[in-house]
């Protein structure tokens, strides 16, 4: 049952995918880790600039062998509007003086041209680098784009948090697509359907997706073992997506309070909130999050607010303070442990197989 037409594509043993995780979680070592215990490690690159990603590409060739992949934000145009920008800051320089910074009127934001140019820019390093496996998050990029991965044999998956957002990766060429049930930590996925429309859960979405599209379908959200991975396989997905699981590891690069947020979180802790970045996205409730409830409604899309909000979140994350940083997590924070890459995949097999056995004992 582990076996299949993605682990064979992806060319990978198991079928655990470990997700992109931007800011820094997402380590070399990670990533290594993840492909030399037989799942596909995956580069967070979201917020990485074109030298940046191709000096982890290089460090992580370094280190495995074997197959991993990379993951990239499709820029969505956006503008820039200066009294927006100071109204936000008015809201967030209380919060700073909390932290022992200095208030701010205005800050610097790229426009969406030059935030455009770099998304090739990393397109280019992706092929250049002969990296196998590149995903996308946050919608689909052009035709043309496309094309130019494909002329050079490069694996493309995709993210959809609906049905509607599974065909259209399918029809725009995605080898493989993602399906991110409302259950997942960090930021939603979706790019077609609205942040409320696009809250279903795991276990209703995939079969839906799966009677709906011809390419093989990724289990995402609130997947933390065994038990999760044969279920998603029961209902018709090829494959696993994981986050919370690896955040925890000891390789992570995910800073010691969020681990310890999430390890000692219950399933009632996260909610969903777009006061960090403009996204909606799940994390551990805190006082930043609290905070900020009333004027949510009213803030700037990302990329926008995730810049001005940077300072704050650097900050506090310097300070070893939970109460004004992001603390990404799915909904099965309980089933986190602290381990190694490996004992983790171990394990998640290891159930997987006498789950399986249990089965064909029971048929």
């Amino acid at each position: 049952m582990l076996k299949n037409e993605m682990t064979e594509l992806l060319q990978i043993q198991y079928p655990i995918i470990q997700a992109p995780m931007a800011g820094g979680v997402s380590t070399s070592k990670l990533v290594a880790e993840v492909s030399n215990s037989g799942g596909l490690g995956m580069i967070g690159a979201g917020y990485m600039t074109p030298n940046q990603m191709r000096e982890q590409i290089k460090e992580i060739k370094q280190l495995t062998s074997n197959p991993f992949g990379i993951n990239l934000f499709v820029p969505d145009e956006y503008d820039v509007i200066e009294e927006e920008v100071k109204s936000v800051n008015e809201i967030l320089n209380p919060i700073r003086k909390q932290l022992d910074l200095p208030g701010k009127d205005s800050v610097e934001i790229p426009n969406f041209n030059t935030v455009f140019e770099t998304f090739i820019d990393q397109i280019g390093v992706v092929i250049e680098e002969k990296v196998p496996i590149c995903s996308f998050t946050f919608g689909i990029p052009s035709k043309k784009v496309i094309a130019k991965l494909k002329k050079n044999n490069i694996i493309l998956v995709g993210t959809a948090t609906t049905v509607r957002e599974a065909v259209e990766n399918e029809k725009a060429g995605m080898d493989i697509v993602v399906v991110q049930g409302s259950e997942a930590g960090g930021h939603r996925g979706n790019f077609i359907d609205g942040y409320q429309e696009s809250l279903v859960g795991l276990m209703s979405l995939i079969p839906q997706v799966v009677d709906n599209v011809n390419i093989p379908v990724i289990s995402a959200g609130g997947i933390m073992d065994g038990r999760g991975l044969m279920a998603s396989i029961c209902v018709g997905a090829k494959g696993v997506q994981m986050g919370t699981a690896f955040l925890t590891c000891i390789e992570s690069g995910a800073h010691k309070i969020h681990k310890e947020a999430i390890l000692n979180a219950t399933e009632d802790n996260t909610v969903l909130t777009r006061s960090f970045s403009g996204k909606w996205a799940r994390g551990i409730k805190n006082k930043f999050i609290l905070e900020m409830q009333r004027h949510e409604r009213f803030l700037p899309d990302f990329p926008v607010l995730n810049i001005l909000t940077q300072d704050i979140r650097k900050t506090s994350s310097d300070q070893n303070n939970l109460d004004f940083v992001s603390l990404w997590s799915g909904q099965s924070p309980r089933l986190a442990k602290s381990q190694t890459v490996e004992s983790l995949i171990k394990n998640i097999i290891a159930e997987a197989n006498k789950i399986n056995l249990d089965i064909q004992r029971f048929l």
